[in-house]
């Protein structure tokens, strides 16, 4: 049963690896409300100065209930290298109604096996920056992010065609099928694109759309 409690807030970080505790950090110097779980007290030892942490092993389902688990609006499984573990974690937040469930994965079959358990999201870091990498090298992207399946967002410099024209002139979503969502111009704050946006050579786009209209697009010369 999920959870109904609309006061649930911050996030629940499983595990400080490097993946989790990467995360945790990060979070935490962005002011989200985060506390980290991890069971070696030498991890607990080494963060606790940075961030807050709990001595417990989310595989027991007790240990969440006493820590105020389903306090939370979202988890982070980032136990990757034990599987048992992995899916204990998340099947017990599952059972608790934990709104959000991120969890790391090492290996296709075990992504499977926590889509199937009841994980909303799947994170598989190696497998995620060889796509980004592979997308960048070589190539006009920057920057390559896969949202969900059949929706991609990237970063990349504009092809020649686009060079001083406005978005209305270019009608890229009816000629490519992509959108784009802002421009990044030197020295400039981040603006979204509305129709009377030109595009210049230095400028860097922010696109989404369907991730071989993307790719074929980002490939224009």
């Amino acid at each position: 049963m999920a959870s109904n409690d609309s006061t649930a807030s911050g996030v629940l970080v499983v595990g400080l690896g490097r993946f989790g505790s990467a995360l945790a950090d990060n979070l935490d110097a962005m002011d989200v409300e985060v506390l980290a779980v991890e069971r070696d007290p030498a991890l607990v030892e080494r963060w606790s100065k940075r961030i807050p942490v709990v001595e417990a092993d989310a595989a027991d389902p007790r240990a969440l209930e006493q820590l105020g688990a389903k306090d939370f609006s979202a988890a982070v499984v980032g136990v990757g290298t034990s599987l048992e573990a992995s899916v204990l974690i998340t099947g017990n937040l599952v059972d608790i109604g934990m709104p959000e469930i991120w969890a790391k994965a090492i290996s296709d079959e075990h992504a499977r096996i926590l889509r199937r358990i009841g994980a909303h999201h799947i994170v598989l870091p190696e497998s995620d920056a060889g796509v980004r990498v592979a997308h960048s090298v070589g190539g006009r992207m920057l920057d390559y992010i896969e949202i969900d399946e059949g929706f991609t967002i990237v970063k990349m410099s504009p092809p020649k065609e686009t060079h001083n024209f406005t978005l209305r002139e270019l009608n890229l979503r009816e000629k490519y099928g992509i959108q784009v969502i802002g421009v990044m111009s030197p020295g400039e704050d981040f603006e979204y694109g509305s129709k009377e946006t030109v595009i210049h050579a230095d400028d860097l786009l922010v696109i989404g759309g369907d991730g071989d209209l993307v790719e074929r697009f980002a490939q224009r010369p």
